[in-house]
């Protein structure tokens, strides 16, 4: 008789803890639903609203630190024709992390390629041949970024950092709109104290490498287009 009352508290107990077990995962399920709704939904109303033409140092220093305090996120995802890689933008370099996903939210970076490739060193986006990239550029501003170097990252492999922009530049000012991945085994720790490192990938380096691999032309343009699709914020 006390074998059977055992038996009828523990399958009592144990049913009571898998309906608790079951309530709590649907409510980590609909929390995490409501965090993608609201990424989501951020990423529309910021494409809707009316920014600034940026123009120079002084005007994009000023609003990224503004829109630094109110744009957390810092994780992007971009899908190109060979797979997604997912990014990691550092807090540390906050004016980098703040353009990039003003960008990103932006959808500058939609349709634009990994136009400069070099296997076992880097590959380079954020730019294309199409016009459609040069009339987003026009929308959001000419402006470059200052160099922001002493956060104590290097340029180990997989780490995403900003090219200094190609006009008469000798403070190396990087280029806003354009970034480079080192693909390198080792890292390419020559570029160390010149180029802002401001994230790295988390997953996706088997992706960087396949775009590494492509063949290109004498400028080290891939001879067939490399496009990042879309760009995107993720949890």
């Amino acid at each position: 008789m006390r074998l059977i009352w055992l038996i009828c508290i523990c399958i009592l107990f144990l049913n009571c803890e898998d309906k608790h077990s079951k309530k709590k995962k649907k409510v980590e399920i609909n929390q995490t639903t409501t965090e993608q709704k609201q990424v989501v939904k951020d990423t529309i109303e910021d494409a809707k609203k009316t920014y600034p033409v940026l123009d120079g140092l002084q005007n994009a220093m000023e609003f990224f630190l503004e829109y630094d305090k109110h744009n957390k996120e810092n994780k992007v995802r971009l899908t190109t024709d060979f797979g997604t890689i997912d990014i990691l933008l550092f807090n540390e370099t906050k004016f980098h992390r703040a353009n990039f996903i003003y960008l990103t939210k932006r959808g500058y970076f939609n349709g634009t390629q990994f136009y400069r490739v070099i296997d076992n060193y880097i590959i380079q986006g954020g730019n294309s041949d199409d016009v459609k990239t040069a009339k987003k550029r026009d929308k959001i501003g000419k402006y470059l970024l200052p160099t922001d170097t002493n956060r104590g990252y290097t340029h180990e492999r997989g780490v995403i950092s900003m090219p200094s922009s190609d006009i008469e530049n000798p403070y190396k000012l990087a280029s806003p709109y354009e970034f480079f991945i080192v693909q390198q085994h080792g890292g390419s720790h020559f570029l160390d104290g010149d180029y802002t490192v401001f994230g790295k990938v988390i997953r996706g380096m088997d992706v960087v490498d396949k775009i590494a691999a492509v063949k290109t032309d004498d400028g080290d343009w891939p001879l067939h287009n490399v496009y990042i699709r879309k760009a995107e914020i993720i949890n």
